[in-house]
């Protein structure tokens, strides 16, 4: 018997961003015998809202759908019908059309899904599944919309845990992450070996010192956060003389639309700059043997992902 089935594949086009927003686009078919991990990754696409999915970066294909409770790169919202001008005989939307469908249908939905609001800058962000090509031809016009954590360059995602209506929406990182340096500005995760732009080295909650009912102004965090990270730093680095290495501590701040959204929590920091502020290359862990950035610094940056 041959069985049809609309299999997670590989990408066709690059990812789109858009406001925060990501697309992907699923669209291999396959003829054949019935391949598990084929009708897996087609029951995924198909998920209803509440479902989590994940699949390796570089394997999109071994989508799958998890608990919620395990690591994952997705979790739907709902599924739209998009409808309206894209009628049974019209052409797919371009890309940019698609993205502009996805920031107006699903970003909403996303707010509502997490209880009336999503951070507009936080950890999440409203993306979708869009139909494949074949779909598309077959009749299908429903976005899968979503949520995902997007790496700073808009380039991959990052597994979340746990259900995100029940998550801080707060975009901090477990200490230990180190992001690379492109370009003079701030790239993906990257390993503490390499050379990188900075490392997180604590997370602090700033409703535990300000009323989360009152929006502290930036410079009061500042103010608190100058206070609030050296213990946790030293914590982490065992009270190395960061200046002795030639290196600084920083904290992040909250906007105002992230403290009305129930994001309290800041990443702080540790990295280096130049006098003309310029972020300078570091190399290695300052929770364990870091190199003198001295040295890291005559060494050229990394090369931004997939140039």
């Amino acid at each position: 018997m041959r069985t049809r089935l609309v299999m997670a594949g590989a990408f066709i086009g690059a990812l789109a961003v858009l406001s925060g927003s990501m697309l992907f686009s699923w669209p291999v078919s396959v003829e054949g015998t019935v391949d598990p991990a084929a009708q897996e990754a087609a029951e995924a696409f198909d998920s209803p809202s509440g479902t989590c999915l994940d699949w390796p970066h570089d394997k999109p294909q071994n989508m799958r759908r998890v608990s919620c409770e395990q690591p994952h790169t997705f979790e739907v919202t709902n599924n739209v019908e998009i409808g309206g001008k894209y009628g049974p005989n019209s052409p797919p939307p371009a890309e940019q059309e698609w993205q502009k469908i996805v920031t107006e249908r699903c970003t909403a939905e996303a707010a509502e899904y997490l209880g009336g609001t999503l951070d507009p800058f936080g950890k999440y962000t409203a993306g979708a599944l869009k139909p494949s090509a074949e779909q598309w031809r077959n009749g299908d016009r429903r976005l899968r919309c979503g949520l995902q954590r997007v790496t700073p360059s808009g380039e991959r995602l990052l597994p979340t845990t746990g259900a995100a209506a029940e998550q801080d929406q707060s975009n901090v990182h477990e200490p230990g992450t180190c992001f690379a340096l492109v370009d003079g500005g701030v790239g993906d995760p990257v390993p503490c070996e390499e050379f990188h732009a900075y490392e997180v080295v604590a997370v602090v909650d700033l409703s535990k010192t300000f009323d989360p009912k009152t929006y502290p102004s930036e410079a009061a965090q500042r103010e608190k956060l100058v206070d609030l990270c050296p213990p946790e730093t030293n914590k982490y680095t065992g009270n190395a003389d960061l200046n002795a290495l030639e290196l600084s501590l920083y904290s992040d701040t909250l906007k105002k639309e992230s403290w009305l959204a129930g994001s309290y929590r800041v990443n702080c920091k540790v990295g280096a700059r130049e006098p003309n502020g310029q972020l300078r290359p570091i190399q290695g862990s300052v929770e364990a043997a870091p190199l003198p950035p001295s040295t890291a610094s005559s060494a050229p940056p990394p090369s931004k992902p997939g140039g």
